[in-house]
């Protein structure tokens, strides 16, 4: 499949803007549970929630640019009951207005308290908001992962593991970008968003792996003879169908060497995963803040890598019958 670059920008941004607002919620639920550690500030969560909102802002503007007709679209929620993509559009924007709200609450420190458990904890209305924001987030990442899974005609993106993929690297650049803000903001919560961040990208990396061993082994479900419906013995195919450019020959195929794809991955391998859990683990261990920093841009620039590669090796049905050029 030939990729859109605005939809590599568009699940990367979105996907670290819902890990870093799970990583605050995660974090003041810690506290809440009892750490023996006093409560990080309410500044700490404002400006957490603030760069999510960023993240999340930029990534719904990259979503336009890959859209033939943008003023179509709020067309798209119309079809929520059976599309995930119109899941996806209502999820986004509620996703924001939650993390909006999360932030000025502690900005502005209304924390009155709702419920006393009989263990004497208390759910005030920062932790209620953050619940909703932690699942709205979590569902956000089903349903991103989810348009792909659904296609069931591209092997490498049908399965459960598209959106386990989508999950942990999203949890794995949004608790980084925590734990950065965290160190940066000397809050209480370094080490624990650190230590999350590096599992997560270590989960992250045996999804990752599984699922590259798992598409390099998948059985070809086509061939030529179901492709036209002729089940002959011996077929072979002299042209393409085209004497020039389609949509079909253009958006379907990846232009690119194996080469590239070959090398690309190992990019993907080392720049998303590899280094980043490196760097975690020593920004977590040595409490070295300049790997903390350092892990995050190194892990970004890995993801577009992945997210580049999840497109282009997916093998539309269609290939089959329009394989060869004239």
């Amino acid at each position: 499949m030939k990729p859109a670059f605005s939809v590599l920008f568009l699940t990367t941004l979105i996907g670290m803007g819902q890990g870093l607002l799970i990583a605050l919620v995660a974090g003041q639920f810690y506290f809440v549970i009892g750490s023996g550690f006093e409560q990080d500030s309410g500044d700490f969560y404002a400006k957490g929630s603030a760069v999510a909102l960023v993240l999340l802002g930029l990534g719904l503007i990259a979503s336009f640019f890959h859209l033939s007709h943008p003023e179509r679209g709020m067309r798209s929620i119309m079809r929520w009951r059976t599309s995930w993509l119109s899941r996806e559009v209502l999820l986004l924007p509620a996703c924001m207005g939650l993390a909006a709200l999360y932030g000025l609450i502690h900005w502005f420190d209304i924390t009155p308290v709702l419920i006393t458990f009989g263990n004497q904890k208390n759910l005030d209305l920062s932790m209620a908001v953050g619940f909703l924001l932690a699942g709205a987030s979590a569902f956000l990442f089903i349903t991103t992962g989810m348009i792909y899974a659904c296609i069931r005609f591209i092997k490498e993106w049908a399965t459960p593991w598209t959106v386990v993929n989508y999950t942990l690297m999203g949890l794995s650049s949004g608790f980084a970008a925590a734990a950065i803000i965290a160190a940066l903001e000397n809050a209480l919560l370094r080490d624990f968003l650190a230590g999350w961040a590096a599992l997560f990208t270590l989960a992250a990396f045996a999804a990752k792996g599984f699922t590259l061993w798992r598409n390099k082994h998948l059985p070809a479900p086509f061939s030529m003879k179901s492709a036209i419906g002729v089940h002959h013995g011996h077929i072979r195919q002299l042209s393409q169908g085209f004497m020039g450019r389609s949509f079909n020959t253009m958006e379907f195929f990846t232009h690119v060497h194996p080469e590239i794809l070959h090398w690309m991955t190992a990019l993907m391998l080392v720049f998303g995963f590899a280094a980043p859990s490196a760097l975690l683990l020593a920004g977590w261990a040595d409490r070295y803040l300049p790997a903390l920093i350092a892990a995050l841009p190194i892990q970004y620039l890995g993801l577009l890598a992945e997210r580049w590669l999840f497109f282009a090796q997916g093998r539309h049905v269609q290939n089959v019958y329009y394989q060869r050029a004239s």
